[in-house]
C-alpha cells in the first residue's frame, strides 16, 4: 500500500527490500568469516549494489470502471432519464418516437448484451447527453414559439431528432443481431461438422 510518507514510503519499496536483502547475504558472510574486519564495508556494499539492482519503482496503473460497471451506472442514468420524460409534456408523433426509442435503450442496457466500449460510447452519449439535450430545447423553444408565432414548431425539430437517434441506437441493435446469427451459424456448422 502507498503511503505519503516519504521515509516509509522508501522502506517499502522495490530498491529498500532488495538492498536489505543482499545485505542480509553480507551478514551471513560476515558470520561465516569471509568478510573480516571490513564486514560494515562488506554489508553496505551489498546493500547499496541490492539497491541500484532493484527496478525501479512504477505507479499503478489507475482502475477505471470496467464495461459492467459503466452499464449498471447507464442503467441507473437510463432511469434518472425516464423519469424526467414521464413529467414531460409532449406531443403524440413525439412521444410515439420517444417510447420507441426508449425500448430499445432498455433492450440494449439489458445484462449481457452491449459489451463493445464504442457501443457503450453512443449510449452513454444518448442517454445522458442528446435525448436530455433534444427534449429541454424543445421545451424551451415551444414557450418562445407560443409568445413568438409564425417560426417553424419545435416539433419538427424534436422529431427528427429523436429519429436520428432512433436509427443510430438501432445501428447498435443491427451489429448485435448480426454478430448473434453469425454466431449462431458458428455453431450449427461445428455440430455438423462434428456429426461427420
Amino acid at each position: 500500500m502507498a503511503t505519503s510518507n516519504p521515509v516509509l514510503r522508501y522502506a517499502e519499496s522495490r530498491k529498500n527490500l532488495t538492498g536489505c536483502a543482499c545485505g542480509l547475504v553480507g551478514v551471513g558472510l560476515t558470520l561465516t568469516g569471509a568478510a573480516g574486519a571490513l564486514w560494515p564495508l562488506v554489508v553496505a556494499g551489498l546493500y547499496a549494489a541490492g539497491a541500484l539492482i532493484a527496478p525501479p519503482e512504477r505507479p499503478d496503473a489507475p482502475a477505471f470502471p470496467g464495461t459492467d460497471e459503466q452499464l449498471e451506472s447507464l442503467r441507473a442514468d437510463h432511469a434518472t432519464l425516464r423519469e424526467y420524460l414521464a413529467e414531460v409534456e409532449l406531443p403524440e408523433p413525439a412521444r410515439e418516437l420517444l417510447d420507441a426509442l426508449d425500448a430499445l435503450f432498455e433492450a440494449l442496457l439489458e445484462p449481457g448484451w452491449v459489451s463493445d466500449p464504442d457501443h457503450l460510447h453512443v449510449l452513454a452519449r444518448a442517454v445522458r447527453q442528446d435525448v436530455p439535450e433534444a427534449v429541454d430545447a424543445f421545451v424551451r423553444t415551444r414557450w418562445w414559439s407560443r409568445v413568438n408565432p409564425g417560426s417553424e414548431p419545435p416539433e419538427r425539430h424534436l422529431e427528427r431528432q429523436l429519429t436520428a437517434l432512433r436509427e443510430e441506437a438501432g445501428r447498435i441493435a443491427a451489429e448485435l443481431q448480426e454478430a448473434e446469427e453469425l454466431r449462431q451459424r458458428a455453431h450449427t456448422r461445428y455440430l455438423e461438422d462434428r456429426g461427420t
